[in-house]
């Protein structure tokens, strides 16, 4: 998992402690202790009697820090992102529905694929080979952390609220911040370097690059 306090990765080994039963159900404590910042990451969770969760809620840190964008990326895809980015610690099943619209939203007008549905979508993307091989994997990824086959609703239907695996929530947000860097940064970056060199060539009365 990533730690919400410095945002390094690590193996999550999480301690769970019992805190009882109320009228809303069982609740316990799920802790991790972050090898990095040496921080604790705390989730409350509450499950039937059966086990089946109910809610989780990250309570230490009170929010999921993440970086902050960078100015290339397009004013409608940050904000659906910054969204996701805002609630995954109070609703990741919010966070990666929001998400899987942001995805889809970045395939469709980017990409320029059109599909059925977001899985075939990914199928058609990875298929282009346009993408660098580890972020193929990290997009196909998406869909096998959350599990499309047993969920197939998750495909066609982005913006729905559904239960989500264990980490899908920050994975997506993740493989987004790849796919930004891939499709707005990187260009654009190299686009104001090829600005500047050819002003330099052409200061020089040199020929400028095309």
């Amino acid at each position: 998992m990533k730690c919400p306090h410095c945002l390094i990765d690590f193996h999550n080994q999480p301690i769970e402690t019992d805190l009882g039963k109320d009228g809303d159900g069982f609740w316990h404590i799920e802790k991790s202790l972050c090898p990095a910042c040496n921080r604790f990451v705390m989730i409350l969770i509450s499950t039937f009697a059966k086990g089946v969760e109910i809610s989780r809620a990250l309570v230490r840190p009170k929010a999921f820090l993440r970086p902050s964008l960078p100015k290339e990326v397009p004013p409608d895809f940050a904000f659906t992102y910054n969204q996701a980015a805002a609630v995954i610690a109070e609703s990741p099943m919010a966070s990666a529905a929001l998400s899987r619209r942001c995805l889809q939203h970045l395939i469709r007008d980017v990409a320029g694929i059109k599909k059925r549905d977001l899985a075939q979508e990914i199928d058609d993307l990875i298929g282009s080979n346009f993408l660098p091989t580890y972020l193929s994997d990290a997009v196909d990824a998406v869909r096998i952390i959350g599990n499309f086959a047993a969920h197939p609703i998750k495909a066609t239907a982005t913006g729905e609220i559904l239960p989500v695996e264990p980490g899908e929530a920050e994975w997506t947000l993740d493989v987004l911040d790849g796919l930004f860097d891939f499709y707005f940064v990187q260009p654009e970056r190299l686009r104001e370097k090829r600005e500047a060199l050819n002003a330099k060539l052409s200061s020089a009365s040199k020929p400028q690059l095309k």
